[in-house]
């Protein structure tokens, strides 16, 4: 405060050498510009591998690139195009509780998108707290897969953000007029529709509020720690995830978990290899009506998957390593030892990814119109 140095040569000299080598310890310590790590845990501590490590991790790379892709920032639809205005709608369609019966129930509820997608509930709480006998999957990375519910009884989520709307169980509106009407009733919502759906001489409608929905739905994409590995950071996922990694693909799980959401691709049926206890829900055959199609499920994302427990149809199992040896036996026909349970939760719990916080804030919903239904308490 105040004091004036005077720098000779050697001072400057001695200043020098001692900032190269205090920048030359942090570089050491934290890596080349000290990267964060993703994970929130700060700077990551970068990691040297030898020459073999650097092989064996080369290997695992292009493996991953060549089963998941590219995870992209969005799936479009080309029949329902995606804008601003429609992609504002329907996050505010989202977040809406006004679709319900009682205008207490919204999207947001079951899949709460701060907390990747989902409520953790084995089954979730709906219409005057009534539950159905299915677990909430995450809507994050959803719009990937090749049908929406675990039956794949919807084919896109624009079919998929219909359903719960109406189901007495859900959502529980008495009908699509009904749920027309409210947004009718609401000015803010007249002008949205009317911004999302230019030219349409009637643009407040239920197929344009699940095509908002859709629309916003298609940009919840997680990115993380795997696509990195997968671009060719080797160090992006530490050496426990890259065995894990090793034993994932070793002993066959991309037999099913494959392509950019690491499932979502295929119908697997539940006891694959080695039968499941009998079950009440006979899976897909309550879509189709064939016994062929009994016990079979779509075969879930694995992305955020540390996040999303409880797991299976019916949210039956509460641990990651207890799905694991589950799966295993019964879809792979394994008994996986201690070790390889391990690692491979140590290298599912690396696909946890980054929420887009910005994109999934919450906004402020247009107020109630003058003529808005009253919920009705039954």
């Amino acid at each position: 405060m105040g004091l004036r140095i005077r720098f000779s040569r050697g001072y400057a000299l001695i200043s020098i050498v001692f900032a190269l080598v205090f920048l030359g310890g942090c570089m050491g310590e934290f890596g080349s510009g000290g990267n964060p790590s993703g994970d929130g845990s700060g700077l990551r501590v970068a990691e040297k591998l030898d020459a073999e490590a650097q092989t064996v991790a080369t290997a695992l790379s292009q493996r991953v690139a060549g089963m998941i892709g590219e995870l992209p920032a969005s799936v479009p639809n080309p029949e329902n195009v995606s804008t601003p205005a429609k992609v504002d709608l329907g996050r505010m369609l989202y977040y809406e509780p006004r679709l319900s019966k009682n205008h207490d129930v919204s999207c947001n509820s079951c899949h709460l998108l701060d907390n990747w997608g989902v409520d953790n509930e084995p089954t979730s709480p709906g219409h005057r707290g009534a539950r159905g006998d299915r677990n909430s999957p995450t809507v994050y990375n959803a719009a990937l897969h090749l049908a929406q519910f675990w039956d794949g009884r919807e084919p896109d989520v624009e079919a998929q953000a219909k359903g719960p709307v109406l189901n007495p169980i859900e959502m529980a509106s008495p009908s699509e007029e009904h749920v027309v009407n409210v947004l009718r009733s609401i000015p803010g919502y007249v002008d949205a529709f009317a911004s999302a759906f230019p030219g349409e001489s009637n643009p407040v409608n239920y197929d344009n509020m699940a095509k908002a929905i859709g629309a916003f739905e298609r940009n919840l994409m997680t990115p993380g720690k795997i696509d990195a590995f997968a671009a060719g950071d080797l160090t992006a996922l530490n050496a426990e995830e890259r065995a894990g990694l090793d034993t994932f693909l070793s002993v066959g799980c991309p037999t099913c978990h494959t392509g950019p959401g690491l499932g979502g691709t295929l119908y697997r049926k539940l006891g694959f290899i080695i039968p499941f206890p009998p079950n009440e829900d006979i899976g897909r055959e309550k879509v189709t009506g064939s016994p062929a199609n009994r016990d079979e499920f779509k075969v879930p994302s694995l992305r955020n998957v540390a996040k999303t427990a409880p797991y299976l149809h019916d949210g039956s199992v509460s641990k990651l390593a207890d799905v694991v040896k589950i799966m295993g036996y019964h879809q792979l026909g394994l008994t996986l030892d201690e070790s390889q349970i391990a690692q491979l939760v140590a290298f599912l719990a690396s696909l946890t990814g980054d929420l887009p916080l910005e994109y999934i804030a919450k906004p402020v919903l247009p107020e109630d119109g003058p003529t808005t239904p009253a919920p009705d308490p039954s």
